[in-house]
């Protein structure tokens, strides 16, 4: 199948977490697509984390945009120069404090590749043991918990885990265990 062609972008916003740029092109039956608009964003990293007593971190936060109290997955964004293995290490110890014996890529997922540009990479890690406290940034502001293997299935069969991108990282690693 055929690409659209990019004939002009323009930027409308570039931040550090978000930059929303539009779009001119031409698609592969000829007609030309004015105004689409593209979220860049950097690419992100979750995990699914298990303890060495084979319970799953996960971490609750409220989230401003859809005004809920969210339960998740750890992760976050991938810094700039940084691997995403490198990126979830770092992220699981600053959110959790939690360290690791393994570590492995299950998923990579675009979270909507019909207007964003990025990925998330998810891992599944295993024989975690708490080794510092969190290192939050300013603005997070979270909870810790842990669940068993069977209360995260239950809740997955319940609808009450909402982050669609973490519902897929706990699809795709609990397949892996």
């Amino acid at each position: 199948m055929l690409k659209w062609q990019k004939i002009a972008s323009k930027y409308l916003v570039k931040e550090r977490w978000a930059t929303l740029r539009v779009d001119t092109c031409k698609l592969q039956n000829g007609s030309i697509k004015d105004d689409y608009y593209v979220l860049e964003y950097p690419n992100w990293v979750n995990a699914v984390a298990l303890t060495k007593e084979n319970k799953i971190i996960m971490v609750r936060q409220y989230r401003f945009a859809a005004d809920i109290i969210s339960l998740e997955i750890p992760g976050g964004v991938i810094d700039d120069g940084e691997d995403s293995e490198t990126a979830i290490i770092r992220e699981l110890q600053e959110e959790t404090g939690y360290s690791f014996d393994s570590c492995e890529l299950v998923a990579t997922l675009y979270p909507n590749p019909a207007t964003s540009t990025n990925k998330t990479f998810t891992y599944l890690l295993k024989g975690g043991v708490k080794t510092h406290e969190q290192h939050l940034d300013e603005h997070e502001i979270l909870n810790v918990e842990e669940y068993t293997i069977e209360e995260v299935k239950q809740m997955l069969k319940e609808n009450k885990i909402e982050q669609a991108l973490h519902v897929a990282g706990l699809y795709y690693g609990l397949m892996h265990l």
